[in-house]
């Protein structure tokens, strides 16, 4: 009698570990690593917001598998990022991980990306050499020298030949710096001098108020997300507008996300950047309705179309692989060419990184609110990062 009960408790177990092992091969599960809470907390919630969209637009299946989507806030700090990451893997067995909100918390995971051979999307991190930290990082984001390089070829075209630069001291300010300076020197531009803030609770008023006493034709800026409404408010305060100094940048200054809280001393701002919510294709206006209708009316910004777009390779890998990860998952995720909401975009075979178009806008009033508005086109723009 024991020994029948015995057999029939180790058939229940086999049973119940092979109804597991099954359920957890019947499952896709993405691993998306975001800040959450914090000072960049909006990049976490359009991204998670642009994933959970393209999910409810294409189903949660892929492959004959249900597509599970494990989101964890990371404070923005890297060892929790990395933590997390380690977890993903090891107890969740995700098939991919993705998210990463800064420069610092893709580098900090990018070792355990190469070691368990998980492909890493990267939906929003700029700073160029981030694809070069493992084989297995995909950039769906942006690079800072794709939109630095832009600018600095259109100011000296249009009156700004003196520029101070000014950006947040980390990867992607240093790269917005670089890039800008060397291309404006090349052009025959001047920059007068190179200001970078602390990341850490950034006063930009000491700074700016450097860069009305040097006088330039315009400063160049460079901030993350969600920081361009504090340095804009202070632009003015400083009168820096009023004394003819022209305000330029990459796009994350004009955040589509905080635009209009920026009120009318960001009128006329000219930015150069991948993705504006009033880029003018049928695509990008289904989105941006389909993002605000399940947003509470928000705007979705750039760092939305980085994790729909993420979002998009992974499908489509985990389609060409029937559901595979790995190695085989990685590589149908390179050379994929696809519209976009912000446009034609494909992912670079050899580099893994994105390559899209750049514009150059423009902040306007449109119906009584303000939008980068796009007037010249830079097509297919490769990282120049990785030209060299």
């Amino acid at each position: 009698m024991q020994k029948r009960q015995f057999l029939s408790a180790i058939a229940c177990a086999t049973l119940a570990m092979t109804a597991s092992t099954a359920m957890a091969q019947d499952k896709f599960k993405i691993g998306l690593i975001l800040p959450m809470t914090g000072p960049f907390a909006s990049t976490g919630k359009q991204i998670e917001a642009a994933a959970r969209l393209y999910m409810a637009q294409n189903g949660d299946m892929v492959a004959g598998k249900k597509v599970e989507l494990i989101v964890k806030d990371d404070t923005s700090a890297a060892d929790v990022t990395k933590r997390l990451a380690q977890e993903m893997v090891v107890n969740e067995k995700v098939s991919v991980l993705a998210g990463f909100g800064l420069t610092p918390l893709a580098f900090a995971t990018a070792p355990i990306a190469s070691q368990s051979k998980t492909p890493m999307v990267v939906m929003a991190a700029a700073t160029s050499s981030i694809t070069q930290a493992s084989p297995f990082i995909v950039r769906t984001s942006f690079t800072l020298p794709q939109a630095a390089v832009a600018i600095a070829d259109w100011a000296p075209n249009n009156g700004i030949k003196k520029v101070v630069t000014l950006v947040s001291d980390y990867g992607p300010g240093i790269d917005a710096e670089k890039y800008f300076k060397d291309r404006l020197l090349f052009n025959g531009g001047q920059v007068l001098d190179t200001l970078r803030v602390p990341m850490r609770n950034p006063d930009f008023a000491p700074f700016l108020q450097k860069v009305r006493d040097l006088k330039p034709d315009a400063v160049y800026v460079f901030v993350p997300s969600g920081a361009g409404a504090a340095l804009m408010k202070q632009f003015a305060e400083r009168g820096m507008d009023k004394a003819g100094i022209k305000l330029i940048g990459t796009g994350d200054i004009t955040d589509d996300d905080i635009l209009n809280s920026m009120g009318d001393v960001a009128n006329g701002v000219v930015t150069s950047h991948h993705y504006s919510a009033s880029h003018n294709s049928p695509l990008n206006k289904k989105f941006v309705a389909a993002f605000e209708k399940a947003n509470n009316g928000l705007r979705p910004n750039f760092m939305a179309v980085g994790g729909y777009d993420g979002m998009r390779v992974i499908y489509e890998a985990a389609k060409a692989t029937k559901g595979a990860g790995g190695e085989a998952l990685l590589e149908a995720m390179k050379g994929q060419v696809f519209e976009s909401p912000r446009g034609p975009m494909f992912i670079d075979a050899q580099t893994r990184d994105v390559v899209h178009n750049i514009y150059i806008r423009k902040v306007e009033k449109v119906n009584g609110q303000l939008y980068n508005q796009e007037f010249a086109t830079l097509k297919d723009v490769k990282d120049p990062g990785k030209s060299r």
